[in-house]
């Protein structure tokens, strides 16, 4: 299990039975490319992304996780560039779940670009998205996301 500690503009949508997205699927394999290649070192985190991340853990029968997912949409849509946006599917992707210890969901990784993550529970409020946004990622809030 991985020990957590407690901006070029580019269009990062992607299209998924005819609906556009901006939170992406991702598998153990796109992690390893993406996030963090754990095989070949486990022992010391190095985020791969240019960008800092929201990693939300879900599956597709959890409630609370239905409910989150719109406003990471709109979180994903609206910080598109500045903050990457994923989804992994804790039922089909077993490997990053025991990774992370993940036994609640849905669980939220927040990954900076320069030190360790940050985990959070729960279907937090989108304010308080925003707020863990800015203080982990040292973003400033976009103007227009207190009024959604």
């Amino acid at each position: 299990m991985i020990a957590l500690g407690s901006m070029a503009q580019q269009t990062t949508k992607a299209t998924t039975g005819g609906e556009t997205h901006y939170a992406k699927y991702m598998t153990t394999s796109d992690f390893q490319t993406k996030v963090f290649d754990y095989k070949s070192d486990p022992t010391v985190w190095k985020y791969r992304g240019t960008r800092p991340c929201v990693i939300d853990f879900y599956t597709t029968w959890c409630g609370p996780c239905k409910a989150l997912a719109p406003v990471i949409e709109s979180l994903a849509q609206e910080y598109d560039g500045i903050v990457d946006f994923y989804k992994i599917d804790t039922e089909k992707e077993l490997e990053l779940a025991a990774l992370f210890g993940i036994r609640s969901i849905p669980t939220l990784l927040f990954v900076p670009t320069d030190g360790l993550p940050q985990i959070a529970q729960g279907a937090l409020p989108r304010e308080i998205l925003i707020k863990a946004m800015t203080d982990i990622f040292k973003i400033k809030a976009k103007e227009n996301t207190q009024d959604k």
